[in-house]
């Protein structure tokens, strides 16, 4: 199947699998943020399930959709992609910028920092066995 890659209306269909679990397409139309007509959602759908992204499990005459991708697969194959095409392949660089350029709380830079202290103490760990 490959590296998920969604596009905007596909990512707001698989958010509501995602949240929400199996689905008709009724429930999906429902959810989303945007109104869509039913044969749109049920378009999507039907797409989404030709790439790998989405089964589908008979309920009566209805289908009752679900997500085949986990959202951290989905999370990580877009921000490799944001990272290749907009950051030169730099974690360092987007890194650089969701801390710089975006409003964070004293907190939420602590846990920042605390993810980061860990993962320096992680490699050392790994370096000291090696």
């Amino acid at each position: 199947m490959g590296e998920p890659l969604f596009t905007d209306r596909e990512l707001d269909v698989m958010a509501v699998l995602w949240e929400h679990g199996p689905s008709t397409v009724a429930d999906v139309r429902e959810r989303l943020p945007a109104e869509l007509a039913y044969t749109t959602v049920l378009t999507m759908l039907r797409t989404l399930e030709e790439k790998g992204y989405v089964g589908h499990e008979s309920e009566g005459r209805a289908y009752r959709y679900h997500a085949r991708v986990e959202r951290g697969e989905a999370r990580v194959s877009a921000l490799n992609r944001i990272t290749r095409k907009l950051f030169a392949g730099s974690t360092e660089t987007l890194l650089t910028h969701l801390v710089s350029d975006q409003e964070l709380s004293d907190e939420q830079l602590e846990r920042i920092r605390a993810l980061l202290d860990a993962r320096i103490g992680d490699e050392e760990e790994e370096e000291g066995e090696g």
